[in-house]
């Protein structure tokens, strides 16, 4: 039968409670056909009483019927209780599907033992596609949980069981109620095979299925760590670049006062004391850059105010900072961009406005923010003191840089024009770029 058959790792989904379910089902079957005469209505033809009763009071079926009562509830016990299933593991579920298998084989054999030839040919017949039937529960079972050669062994081990109890004298048949069995088995041979093997194809390609779900899951999840690492990389980055201007220029200034602080102190204490106070003056507005641009970077203008008006509300900040004359030319209908992009838009318009306020000298500064036929365009333009687009690269100019990385992972295009003397213009483009 299937006894010493492996198991497939863990049970297959479901296959436990519909085992459950269908020896449920025959249990309450074969209950029924034992208490079947008493459920004959009184009021039914005096001719079907007699038959049902010389039928269902025969030794044969009642012990049929019986034993398969006794063993349905058993083995529907045997499969109620976990502490089996945990205490057996991998034998758990051979046991079950061997229980279901040899009784209903051995029951049909019972009868004839009993009655002999003394019992018609038609309920011969009839106890072996019952059979047939009541085997097709431990088939499918087996067919959900194992391979193909499993499925194999059970229909060949049946078929051998039902050939050798046949010949082996325990009852007389004769031949022709014999070769008539013998169809029988070969048509249940045939029918566990097609059957067996389409219930193993659809688990099969359902078990395949499931493993590409669970490597998709995986590398879903690899997928979420390198994306939360890399944001976590462009996140350094961006405070880096946020911090730069307002730390590195702070800070270089007040070393270089320092060192003509030291360099005077001794002959010229009154330039010392100005270089001094300018030293301290620096710090104080170094740090207060320094919490503004934490500020900014706990605050969330896009989210509250949209881009249109965070990018207003930036450029009047930084003009009344400065004190440079701010003319705007704002859309307030642009569209609806992905996050990020309109992230990448309002950091390039920080940089370049932080850049005008700290560097450019600018009086005029001119802040554009369009979108036309699904292109978003930022332009911001100041008659500052300019500088050469070639020596962008140095350490002087690391907020241009930011602002490259920054079109550069938004998918944009960035350009930078300048000469010295003749301002600056920085123009961001998103969508369509040519």
């Amino acid at each position: 039968m299937i006894s010493g058959m492996e198991r497939a790792g863990e049970l297959e989904p479901g296959v436990l409670s519909t085992f459950r379910l269908f020896i449920g089902v025959q249990l309450i079957i074969s209950v029924l056909g034992v208490i079947a005469p008493w459920l004959i209505p009184f009021h039914a033809p005096a001719e079907v009483i007699r038959h049902m009763n010389a039928v269902l009071s025969s030794t044969a079926i009642f012990t049929q019927l019986t034993i398969t009562a006794i063993s349905s509830s058993l083995l529907f016990l045997y499969l109620s209780v976990s502490s089996l299933r945990h205490a057996l593991k991998s034998f758990y579920l051979p046991v079950a599907i061997i229980w279901a298998t040899v009784i209903p084989i051995l029951s049909p054999y019972l009868e004839l033992h009993f009655v002999g030839n003394r019992l018609p040919e038609f309920f011969l017949q009839t106890a072996f596609w019952q059979q047939i039937i009541l085997l097709f529960i431990p088939l499918i079972v087996t067919s959900w949980q194992y391979s193909i050669s499993k499925i194999i062994l059970f229909f060949a081990s049946t078929t051998a069981l039902n050939i050798i109890l046949l010949f082996s004298g325990i009852v007389l048949i004769e031949q022709a109620l014999l070769r008539t069995l013998l169809g029988i088995l070969f048509i249940q041979v045939i029918a566990f095979l097609l059957v067996g093997h389409m219930i193993a194809s659809l688990v099969r390609v359902q078990r395949e299925q499931r493993r590409r779900l669970t490597e998709a899951n995986e590398r879903l999840a690899q997928h979420a760590s390198t994306v939360e690492q890399l944001t976590l990389s462009q996140e350094r980055n961006r405070m880096a670049r946020e911090l730069h201007d307002v730390l590195a220029h702070t800070l270089s200034g007040v070393a270089v006062e320092l060192e003509g602080l030291r360099a005077t102190m001794q002959r010229d204490p009154e330039q010392s004391t100005a270089l001094l106070n300018h030293s301290l003056q620096a710090i104080r507005e170094g740090l207060t850059e320094t919490r503004r641009a934490l500020q900014e970077l706990r605050a969330k203008p896009l989210e509250d105010l949209g881009l249109a008006l965070a990018v207003q509300n930036l450029a009047e900040v930084y003009a009344s900072r400065s004190d440079f004359q701010l003319e705007l030319d704002i859309d307030h209908n642009l569209g609806d961009h992905p996050a990020e992009i309109q992230q990448s838009v309002y950091r390039i318009a920080q940089e370049a406005l932080a850049n005008i306020a700290d560097h450019a000298q600018a009086e005029n500064v001119y802040v554009q923010l369009k979108q036309d036929r699904g292109r978003l365009m930022l332009s911001i333009r100041d008659d500052g003191c300019g500088f050469d687009p070639r020596n962008s690269k140095n350490e002087k100019h690391y907020g241009l840089l930011g602002m490259r990385e920054r079109a550069e992972m938004a998918g944009g295009k960035l350009t930078v024009e300048s000469r010295a003397g003749k301002g600056t213009q920085i123009s961001f483009w998103y969508g369509d770029v040519q």
